[in-house]
Formats: C-alpha cells, sequence, structure tokens
C-alpha cells in the first residue's frame, strides 16, 4: 500500500495546474444512460474515482474509450442490457447511486445497491428516492438494493427538497430531462457542477432553465442525442492547492482556476492575510507576511464556504496566529483528520460539529493515517509545514481525489515523493 512522505522545507514558488472537477465529472458520466449517442467528455480527471464510474457504466451496457491519456473520455450507451448495479462497484463510491435516475428515465426499471464511499457521516439517499418518487417512480429496498421502476414514463413535477442536496439534485436533474410535462425542483443545489450538468444536458437536447438559482424548470423532452462538453475546472482541488503556499510559504498560481467558482473560500483566506490576484486563465496566491490571522468558519451550501475544503482550512489554522472556530453543517462525522494533526503538535479541540483551533509556532513531522479523501490531503499540507519528516498512509483515499499530488508540489519546491511498501 503507498504512503506519501513529506519534509517540511519552506516556501514554495510555481504553477500548478487544475484539474477537471471530479464531482463534476462524477454526475456528467452516467448523462451517457439518457441518450444512445456518443457523449465526449474534454478536461476529465485521472482518477480512481473516475475509473470506478466507468466500470459502473461498462457492467450496465455502456462503452467507455479513454483517449489523451484518460483527458477525453468518449462514452456510448447505445442499449442497457443490464439494469443491476452490483454492490462490488457501488460500494466503492457514493456517486453510483447517480445511475438510478438515469434509467428509471430511460429504460423505466433500476436495481442500485446502496452506496458506499468515505465515511464521513450517514448521508442517506432518501432525498433522491423521494424525488423521484414524485416523478413517478416506486421503490423497494430489499437485500442491500434499491429496486426501482415506472409504470410507463416518469410525469413531471414540483418538488420541494427539504435541505440542498447536490447528488439528489443532479439525480432529479437527469430524470426529469425525459419525463413527461413540466418538472419544477425548489430549494435545489447551485453548486458549479450543477450548473456544469444542465449545460451539458441542454448540450444534449434538453430544455432546462434556472441552473445555478435555487429553482430549476425542466420541461421533458422525447429523447436525447449526443454532445461535446469541457468538464468545469474541480473547484475543491483549486481550494487545496491555493493552500499550499498559505501553509508553507510562497507564492503559487493556479492555472485554469476562478475565483467565481469558490469566492466565500477566497473571502476568508483574504480575511486571514492571504493575498489573491485574479489573472485571465488563473489565481495567483501569495502569503504577505509569516503568520495567517486565525478565523471563524462554517460551512455551508454553495455559496458557501465548502465542507470539502474544511479540513484543509484546519491544516492552514494549526498555525496561525490566535484561536478559529470551524464550524461543519453539512456532515456530522467530518472532524477524523482533528486527532491525526494532533499528533503533528495542533491544538484542537472537537466538541460535536464545532472545532477550535488554537495556533501553534510549528508542527511537527509524525506517522498519520488518512481518514477520508480531503483528510488526507489537509495531511500533507500540515506536513508541508512541519518540522521534519510526514508519513501519511492509506493515501488510497487521496487518488479517489487528486490526481498527482507530489508532482504537482513537488513541481513548486516541496519535498514530496509516494513510496510503495
Amino acid at each position: 500500500m503507498d504512503k506519501i512522505v513529506v519534509v517540511g522545507n519552506g516556501p514554495l514558488y510555481g504553477k500548478i495546474p487544475i484539474a477537471g472537477a471530479k464531482n463534476a465529472c462524477l454526475a456528467l458520466m452516467p448523462a451517457t444512460l439518457l441518450s444512445s449517442e456518443d457523449l465526449i467528455l474534454t478536461n476529465s480527471p485521472r482518477l480512481s474515482d473516475i475509473r470506478t464510474m466507468s466500470h459502473l457504466l461498462k457492467s450496465l451496457g455502456c462503452s467507455v474509450v479513454s483517449l489523451d491519456e484518460g483527458r477525453t473520455l468518449v462514452l456510448s450507451t447505445k442499449n442497457i442490457d443490464n439494469h443491476i448495479a452490483e454492490y462490488d462497484i457501488v460500494r466503492k463510491m457514493r456517486a453510483s447511486i447517480l445511475v438510478l435516475g438515469p434509467m428509471l428515465a430511460r429504460e423505466g426499471r433500476a436495481i442500485v445497491s446502496l452506496p458506499g464511499g468515505c465515511a464521513i457521516g450517514a448521508r442517506p439517499v432518501d432525498l433522491h428516492l423521494s424525488v423521484l418518487e414524485a416523478l413517478g417512480a416506486i421503490f423497494e429496498l430489499r437485500d442491500g438494493y434499491i429496486e426501482g421502476k415506472v409504470n410507463g414514463k416518469l410525469k413531471g413535477a414540483i418538488f420541494t427538497f427539504p435541505m440542498v442536496s447536490v447528488g439528489a439534485t443532479e439525480n432529479a436533474l437527469m430524470a426529469a430531462t425525459l419525463a413527461l410535462g413540466t418538472t419544477v425542483l425548489k430549494n435545489v443545489a447551485r453548486e458549479p457542477e450543477i450548473v456544469d450538468l444542465a449545460e451539458c444536458l441542454i448540450k444534449m437536447g434538453a430544455n432546462i432553465s434556472g441552473h445555478g438559482t435555487s429553482e430549476i424548470t425542466i420541461d421533458g423532452v422525447e429523447s436525447l442525442k449526443g454532445a461535446t462538453h469541457s468538464i468545469v475546472a474541480d473547484r475543491i482541488e483549486l481550494g487545496t492547492y491555493m493552500l499550499a503556499p498559505v501553509i508553507a510559504g510562497g507564492e503559487v498560481e493556479l492555472l485554469g482556476g476562478r475565483r467565481n467558482l469558490i469566492s466565500s473560500f477566497c473571502d476568508k483566506l483574504e480575511q486571514s492575510g492571504v493575498e489573491i490576484l485574479q489573472k485571465e486563465n488563473s489565481l495567483v496566491v501569495r502569503k504577505t507576511n509569516n503568520q495567517v490571522r486565525g478565523i471563524n468558519i462554517i460551512t455551508e451550501p454553495f455559496p458557501g464556504f465548502p465542507t470539502d475544503l474544511q479540513a484543509q482550512m484546519m491544516a492552514v489554522l494549526c498555525t496561525a496566529l490566535g484561536d478559529s472556530i470551524l464550524e461543519e453543517r453539512i456532515f456530522e462525522n467530518r472532524f477524523m483528520h482533528a486527532p491525526e494533526l494532533i499528533r503533528m503538535g495542533a491544538k484542537i479541540d472537537v466538541q460535536g460539529g464545532v472545532a477550535k483551533v488554537s495556533g501553534v509556532a510549528r508542527l511537527r513531522g509524525a506517522p498519520v493515517m488518512a481518514t477520508d479523501l480531503r483528510a488526507s490531503v489537509s495531511l500533507i499540507l500540515a506536513g508541508l509545514a512541519a518540522e521534519g519528516e510526514t508519513i501519511v498512509s492509506r493515501v488510497y483515499h487521496l487518488d479517489r481525489g487528486y490526481e498527482k499530488v507530489e508532482e504537482k508540489l513537488g513541481a513548486c519546491g516541496a519535498l514530496i515523493q509516494r513510496v510503495s511498501e
């Protein structure tokens, strides 16, 4: 099993290219199930989660061809010849649930295993099922599988989400494109990945309006065609690498970065004393003094502070001047990285969904263990600022969401390498 070894060695200087968004790609790929024509996705990230989704789609009858060293995916689903998304595939990744809506819309039936993924809370699929039931689907839960069917075709409906859910919004959005009549989805997620999915579906012939706001209207069409779509830049990868020069010092240019993808995150960084410059096709991040100031953060749905950047920001605030408060309102079990940071000398007090971080002058390198995807990279960031060697184990979590971390940080002067046991 691979490990990442980091030795803190001072400021970083250089350029880091930002990949296409993992979460956008994982929602776009199942859209191939809605059409018998080719869907071509460019700017695809090269990650284990993308390979898992490819495996799942292939098991359902989809052809997936990878071109340009994985940067381009050609997906074709002329026929869905299997309607069961098996547990052995689905258990690896929660995004697997996103095949449910498209299969019900096109085929009127689907059997999908309850999904797995990072252990950061229950993250139930109830909202996915509720909105699809509003569109006419009927579900039974049997032996760990969701068995869904439709009598005829899905039908348009008005549905208000009781709480904002990115995945459920994506599932409903895809399903509604082929439903009879008009669907109005209220209190929907507004993330850039939702907008990206809607824009791709529109290219495929869907009739969608309101994406990017809290209410989306979909007028169902008879069928969708093929399309070519470039995946939006990964705002979480962007935010993660923006924090590298913040914790280690220096100046890094993030190629493809746009402030509007993570404006609230940028606001918090500037509040702490970090300088951010938007260039035509990149963001430049520079730490202008020796120590950032402590700040308070509450995670919220977009456009609020992203929960997927909370762990990374905690690592940075471990060496900030003064105290910081981080309140996690999205997932109930997302401070599992705190004990590992404490092993490195951090002062963190967790009480339920609130963590108090008291800044220290310097972290110390230590053997640490990744507990989930974002926690894994937070430990790498901490290692950049630590005295001595930090060894991060269980980095298979890392490979689900970040490609070539050691190469991207190493190009900016970080002492980081991947080693195999």
